[in-house]
Order: structure tokens, then sequence, then C-alpha cells
């Protein structure tokens, strides 16, 4: 039987490091930011550290109805870190409690290229969204442990056939689309507040909200994966 080769780390977020992370910028927006309403989203980007260096991302109500927002890429950092077809990301989130928190790990690159580790809405409090928009497949994994504050664990192979999610050790997803051989793209970690198109705004009370992002790394197999 045919055995995986071994995977090496090769990366693991230092949310401190400018060499690895650029904060409050992203071409995923249009112009790179740092509003984005065409996508149902509130945010206004920055690049305050307090913001999203800690691995903490917060989001604070501005005075003219935006909100200023966490977000880090390894798109235009000096380490221009991306992820390649056969790695496997593991992450660790807490999720967030106030209903209008859009957090999301996911990748970009391009004008496309995304593949979403997870987004979670607080609206639908047992449910992430695992989705492959490379090759349009998409899972929403509902499960009790799944919940507003919770510690969750997340690993997404990004398999060249099968992109495949596992969330607290179990395996929930396999899309056997994949992304293609030659795919690669950067990283985004960040917490996008919703508008209420499609998830609600925050409510009129609140002014700010956060969520964690404890552990980050990538590994790469030491031959070709498929």
């Amino acid at each position: 039987m045919l055995t995986e080769a071994p995977r090496l780390p090769v990366l693991t977020a230092d949310f401190t490091s400018p060499a690895q992370w650029v904060a409050g910028r992203s071409w995923a927006y249009p112009d790179g930011g740092p509003v984005n309403p065409g996508d149902d989203k509130l945010d206004h980007l920055v690049p305050d550290a307090a913001y999203s260096r800690s691995g903490t991302f917060w989001a604070r109500r501005r005075p003219e109805g935006t909100w200023s927002t966490g977000l880090l890429t390894t798109e235009g950092s000096d380490e221009d870190f991306m992820v390649r077809a056969g790695d496997v990301l593991e992450a660790r989130v807490r999720l967030p409690h106030a209903e209008g928190a859009w957090p999301a790990i996911w990748t970009w690159r391009d004008g496309g290229q995304e593949v979403d580790v997870f987004e979670y809405h607080p609206d639908n409090p047992d449910l992430l969204e695992l989705t492959n928009h490379v090759r349009d497949t998409h899972h929403s994994h509902r499960d009790p442990s799944i919940t507003p504050g919770a510690l969750v664990d997340l690993r997404v192979r990004f398999g060249a056939r099968s992109v495949t999610w596992w969330v607290n050790g179990t395996h929930v997803f396999a899309d056997h689309r994949g992304v293609g051989r030659a795919w690669h793209a950067h990283l985004i970690v960040n917490l996008s507040i919703s508008a209420g198109r499609y998830h609600p705004a925050p409510a009129p009370g609140v002014s700010e909200m956060s969520f964690e992002v404890p552990v980050l790394r990538v590994y790469r197999s030491t031959r070709t994966v498929v």
C-alpha cells in the first residue's frame, strides 16, 4: 500500500512578524482596501498592530458606521509565503460571540484562488462554512461543538484532486474537486463585519468584537502529493 511521505512545517505563524504578515491591506479588497461594501462588509481595514498582531483579531465601530477591522495576509510580505497544492494547514481558533462578526481563514491570489479554511457567523451558531471557490464546492458543517466562544481545531489538505477538511479531529468533508496541481495562493486571516444583506449586522449597542487564532501552521510533503 502506498503511504504518504512525511510532512515538514513550512510556516509557523508569527503574527508579530512584518516579514511574514502584512497588516491592514489586501488585494482581495477593491484597490487593496480599506473597504469592501460590495461583499456585504462593513470593514475598514487598519494597519494598527493592536487589531491583529497578537493573534486576537479585533473590530471596533467607527463614528461613520463602518468598523475598524484587523486583517493579516502573507501577500506583499518580505517572505511572500504561499500555500501550494498538497499542503496541509492546521489552525486553532476561538469563535466570536457577537452577531455581525465574520471571522475567516482563507487564500487569495490574482483576483481568485480562494479556498475558505472556514467562515463563521454567530447567527448560525453551530455552523462552519467550508468552501473551495476554485472549483465551486461548498459544505455547511453543523455540530454541537461549534458554538460562540468555542475553541475549534481545523485541518485542511489542499489536494490537487480533492480539498479535505477535518474539524476537531474528525473528517467532515472532501470535495473530490481539488485545486489543481499548479495551484498556489497567499493566506489571509481576518475578522470582517457583516453589513446585513446575508447575515445580521451588529446590534446598535455593540461597539467591539474579536476572535482568536492561537495556532496556525502549514505543512508540506517531501514529495509531490496529488
